[in-house]
């Protein structure tokens, strides 16, 4: 019997710990609850991420600094959908997840939501942004 799923962010620039920090920033329960790096010798860079696990708005996620460079990447067929408690956390949010990343689908009313947005950040992992 499986003991947890939870999301996992592969990073291939050695921006693992930066994306890591900047999403806890975010959220008022935001914590970093492990982080290894990899150490002098083996498989990835030095101080880079060999694994990591955080916490934002009670979910656990895992990153990782992939050491093998793939032809992939994030896709906006993934992302993390955040149920905001008010516009004024959404509009927060959205603003700093969407600064120097590309907006999906702006800030707006589209029928099925008061106030939705879909956002890939500067890290290339895709967030949608929901009112409640």
């Amino acid at each position: 019997m499986a003991h947890s799923v939870r999301p996992f962010l592969m990073f291939q620039n050695k921006d693992a710990e930066a994306a890591m920090r900047f999403y806890v920033s975010l959220f008022a329960d935001g914590k970093v609850i492990e982080l290894v790096p990899f150490a002098k010798g083996e498989q990835g860079p030095e101080g880079s991420v060999k694994t990591a696990v955080f916490s934002i708005a009670g979910q656990a996620i895992r990153v990782f600094d992939s050491p093998v460079k793939h032809a992939f990447g994030f896709t906006p067929a993934n992302s993390l959908f955040v149920e905001c408690e008010n516009e004024t956390e959404l509009d927060k949010l959205f603003a700093a997840l969407s600064k120097d990343g590309r907006v999906l689908m702006p800030l707006a009313d589209y029928g099925f939501s008061r106030k939705f947005g879909w956002t890939d950040d500067r890290y290339g992992v895709s967030w949608q942004l929901n009112l409640q």
